[in-house]
């Protein structure tokens, strides 16, 4: 008995080790905020998972970078940009995802970003680094971006049957994510071509409120007219 339980002991072991490494190479490798030298987030609200949305946005500016120094730059650009010019409390986007096939860490799986208002909250905001409207992101770009949504949902961060939408499908006077990557992403697993974040919220409450639930942006941006621009 001794035996047939070390050897049980030795395969479950195997296993364990397999799975593990099947993970490891089919996960994006991720840039941690400490290594952009990010500043630390004015503010944060933590984000209740899973969530069923992941939204994409092309970055327009900064441009695409190539180069791991080019993307860490962006990064800093894109904090300076969004929390001195936007006065947001950090980075609006969760991750973004550069030209050299990594993905940056922004505010993470565990903090509502400032990307889509009325979505913030039940959302992962993706930005791939570049502007996608008349080219379409280099392969290992796009695959990066892929790479992140699957580890997502299977560490429980994003809904298995989450919806994946562009940006402008959720705010009205952006082209975000870009024309080119918009059309793109049709072809996405889990692709919504009509996204309703009503009946969502009465599926979530399980009543038929219509109130939006606070976030980043509707703090900082009520009373004040819509911000139409092809940045975010």
């Amino acid at each position: 008995m001794g035996e047939i339980r070390l050897q049980f002991f030795y395969v479950n072991l195997i296993v364990v080790v397999i799975l593990a490494y099947a993970n490891a190479v089919t996960d994006p490798e991720i840039v941690p905020r400490s290594a952009w030298h990010a500043r630390p987030a004015k503010q944060a609200d933590p984000i209740i998972s899973p969530v069923p949305y992941v939204v994409i946005h092309h970055t327009f500016n900064p441009p695409a970078c190539n180069t791991t120094e080019e993307c860490l730059s962006a990064m800093r650009w894109m904090q300076d940009f969004h929390q001195f010019n936007r006065t947001w409390w950090d980075i609006g986007y969760n991750f973004a995802v550069g030209g050299d096939g990594k993905v940056y860490e922004g505010r993470g799986w565990f903090t509502i970003g400032a990307h889509a208002p009325r979505y913030n909250s039940i959302s992962m905001g993706i930005s791939l680094i570049g502007d996608w409207t008349a080219s379409l992101p280099p392969e290992r770009q796009l695959a990066a971006a892929h790479k992140l949504i699957a580890m997502g949902v299977r560490e429980g961060h994003i809904a298995e049957d989450y919806h994946l939408v562009g940006h402008r499908q959720v705010r009205e006077g952006t082209e975000c994510p870009g024309e080119v990557l918009y059309e793109e992403i049709k072809k996405w697993p889990h692709y919504d071509p009509h996204p309703d974040y009503v009946d969502l919220l009465k599926k979530k409450k399980g009543d038929g409120s219509k109130a939006t639930p606070p976030d980043e942006h509707n703090r900082l941006q009520k009373g004040t007219a819509p911000f139409i621009s092809k940045l975010l």
